[in-house]
């Protein structure tokens, strides 16, 4: 058996296989503190239950429509395989945060193994207390100190990702100026950035990058936009929302790139390519058209070594 000194830990937030796990995820996530923000857990506990109660069978048709499952597993693993192919001397593997593999069994098998050092890479571009600040805290929480661990930072700055991404957008579309370009970030409770989270801000900073990148090697698109999916609950959220943003392209040509999300998953695979394109349907825009994520790409896999200094 090789033997590895470090290793790399992909964090995630997982997703569902089965309705079950369907449960065990919206259970874990609204019991997470950096979601439901309240201060009792007890409280929390009460509102997390009645809200899978509530969701859970509307939910899993969702998940129906796409198959049964969540296309997040598939893609990680295949991911964390080719990573495994390319390192001679990193050990790969995944943690998620609310579905198995959890970062509890992570952190026994990196143990196996001998190792002593770990390289985080949470699998969110752009940071944000609900996404990295809670996916980081949940391995070391679940590391005891077992490790020296090492944290790769957001990563929408850099420039091989941004290729990545501008490759995808202009392989779904012939000649750009006929399309309004509008990059889908996982929206956010107001108050939550009143309270300092930075994602808004990282968002609108990529999305220049990428305005940018864009002018700089002459794709014109017909406009470029931001806007926010995955509002629940009545509480004010970050604006537009998607569908807003939508109205606005009446008889025109939308390409949507779902900008906060490194894999596919329910919220690009049902929401932003089922549930909005019966909206941009009603709604007479001529053609909707939803770009992939970089997923298991060989220019994300050059990405992550690029991150890793090699």
């Amino acid at each position: 058996m090789k033997e590895y000194k470090k290793a790399l830990v992909l964090l995630n937030m997982g997703g569902p296989r089965t309705k079950d796990e369907l449960k065990m995820f919206l259970t874990n996530m609204f019991n997470d503190k950096n979601i439901l923000t309240v201060k009792s857990s007890l409280l929390r506990r009460m509102i997390a239950f009645f809200i899978v109660k509530s969701r859970l069978d509307s939910a899993w048709q969702n998940y129906e429509e796409i198959g049964g499952f969540s296309p997040i597993n598939k893609i990680t693993e295949s991911l964390v395989e080719k990573l495994n192919n390319k390192f001679e001397d990193i050990y790969v593997t995944q943690a998620m945060r609310y579905t198995p593999p959890f970062a509890t069994t992570c952190v026994e098998e990196l143990k196996q193994k001998g190792i002593k050092e770990v390289i985080l890479l949470p699998l969110y571009p752009q940071y944000s207390t609900t996404t990295t600040k809670s996916s980081l805290e949940d391995f070391i929480e679940a590391s005891k100190d077992e490790f020296k661990i090492e944290v790769i930072e957001p990563f929408y700055k850099n420039e091989k990702f941004n290729e990545t991404i501008i490759k995808e957008l202009i392989s779904n579309v012939q000649n750009t100026n006929e399309y309004n370009l509008i990059f889908s970030a996982h929206g956010l409770p107001q108050k939550i950035v009143d309270n300092g989270d930075v994602y808004e801000q990282h968002v609108n900073e990529h999305v220049k990058i990428l305005s940018n990148m864009l002018e700089q090697k002459g794709y014109n698109f017909k406009s470029i936009n931001l806007a926010y999916q995955s509002k629940v609950g009545p509480l004010k959220w970050l604006e537009p929302s998607l569908e807003t943003m939508l109205e606005k392209f009446k008889n025109q040509k939308v390409l949507i790139y779902p900008i906060a999300f490194i894999i596919d998953n329910s919220e690009t695979d049902f929401e932003l390519s089922i549930e909005y394109k019966e909206v941009a349907h009603k709604l007479n825009i001529h053609d909707y058209k939803v770009c992939k994520c970089v997923n298991d790409s060989d220019e994300f896999q050059d990405t992550i070594k690029q991150l890793l200094g090699r």
